[in-house]
């Protein structure tokens, strides 16, 4: 049989989903989770998959995720990614992501300058190791003040053009349409992929948060899923 996959959740100095990651992924799904702090420069042997959680790293001083990404870890996560392993960063680990380049564009100020606390529907709109099925619809939670994903029209086209853009924001029926978008993201963008292989994915909805019935719904549980199947 094969050996169960080995993921890592990476803690920063003001992340605050870091404990419902390794819930997620070792009580839920099974997988050995190691938790590595910021400073360490190696990651625990046999990492399959890399995890950067919410919160608000270093207080999201300067510009979310522009302290975390000089951490001593991602020079390692860096490596990991560019080897085919696999990383997931939510919410302030997608910001931490397009920081350090692993993923295009940039995570901005909300379009109406609020933090936007909610339940979101998205559908997945590129299929990929942690969105298994077109069309398929989510309700998940949100908490960010700074989720709108802005990129260049030529990046935009280049997303689109490889099917890297996972998740967009909907309507419980899956329609894109603007009054679903709830931070003014371009494209209604929920999440992107990076590198042919799609093997880095970033969103700013919150998975872990959705993935047990006390959560009420287990949509989140889907990206696990997906991304254990692969």
């Amino acid at each position: 049989m094969p050996h169960p996959m080995r993921a890592a959740v990476v803690v920063f100095p003001g992340s605050n989903a870091d404990a419902e990651m390794v819930r997620t992924l070792r009580d839920i799904c099974g997988a050995p989770t190691s938790v590595v702090w910021h400073t360490e420069r190696e990651l625990p042997p046999g990492t399959d998959v890399v995890a950067l959680p919410g919160g608000f790293s270093y207080g999201d001083y300067l510009r979310c995720g522009a302290i975390a990404k000089a951490s001593p870890i991602l020079g390692a996560i860096r490596g990991h990614a560019a080897r085919g392993g696999y990383v997931l960063g939510v919410c302030n680990g997608f910001q931490i992501l397009t920081e350090v380049g692993l993923l295009q564009g940039a995570l901005t100020r909300n379009a109406h300058l609020r933090f936007e606390c909610s339940d979101v529907h998205v559908v997945v709109s590129g299929e990929g190791p942690f969105t298994a099925r077109s069309g398929d619809v989510w309700r998940l939670p949100i908490a960010h003040a700074e989720g709108r994903y802005q990129a260049a029209p030529e990046v935009l086209r280049e997303l689109e053009g490889e099917g890297r853009i996972g998740l967009r924001y909907a309507t419980k029926a899956g329609l894109v349409v603007p009054e679903a978008n709830p931070n003014g993201s371009a494209s209604s963008i929920a999440g992107i992929y990076g590198g042919p292989k799609k093997n880095v994915f970033g969103l700013m909805p919150h998975p872990e948060r959705r993935s047990e019935e006390m959560h009420g719904g287990t949509d989140g549980r889907r990206l696990f899923d997906a991304m254990l199947a692969h």
